[in-house]
């Protein structure tokens, strides 16, 4: 049997130094992903409304594109709200004309105070943001720059995949 997979002895020396191929710590990923690490593996496209197109063009671009929310940009590009789904069914609710809801200005119900993340934030702070704040999308500023949007799901989906691939150097880590 060759030296290195012999087991220690009692001869041998405690303060001898050990070497491993594999450890916990070269096996498993740290919990303090950021939203930099989503957003590499995410589409960067971020869909945008201006505040003067009205709740029609809005909604016809969510169903088209299969998303929740849109980020609302002023005509130089910089983040002025966010109108979700959310936002739209609630004006239909709340509207003694709900017909003429559509019609409307995406200004009218969008979230002027944004509440945004950068690309250095934790996905864990991120996630806290949302869940204490009851909404589900974020836009992604990097210098007031933005430079993407993520979701719950995204976040969800994407500390998933790092569970995954964690179980599976794990069991490498058992099996050898």
């Amino acid at each position: 049997m060759p030296t290195s997979y012999q087991p220690p002895t009692r001869g041998d020396s405690a303060s001898a130094q050990r070497t491993s191929s594999q450890s916990l710590q070269s096996n498993t990923f740290e919990t303090s992903s950021t939203v930099a690490d989503l957003l590499s593996g995410k589409d960067r496209v971020v869909h945008s409304v201006t505040p003067d197109d009205t709740l029609s063009d809005a909604v016809r671009i969510l169903r088209d594109q299969k998303i929740g929310a849109l980020v609302a940009v002023n005509l130089d590009g910089s983040l002025c709200g966010i109108l979700s789904e959310r936002d739209i069914v609630r004006q239909l609710a709340e509207s003694s004309a709900p017909d003429q809801t559509l019609a409307l200005r995406v200004s009218d119900i969008m979230t002027s105070d944004v509440r945004s993340c950068t690309p250095d934030d934790t996905l864990m702070s991120v996630l806290t943001t949302m869940t204490e704040g009851r909404f589900r999308h974020m836009p992604v500023l990097d210098q007031d720059r933005l430079c993407g949007m993520i979701t719950i799901g995204d976040a969800i989906q994407h500390r998933l995949k790092l569970l995954e691939h964690e179980a599976l150097q794990l069991k490498q880590l058992i099996v050898g």
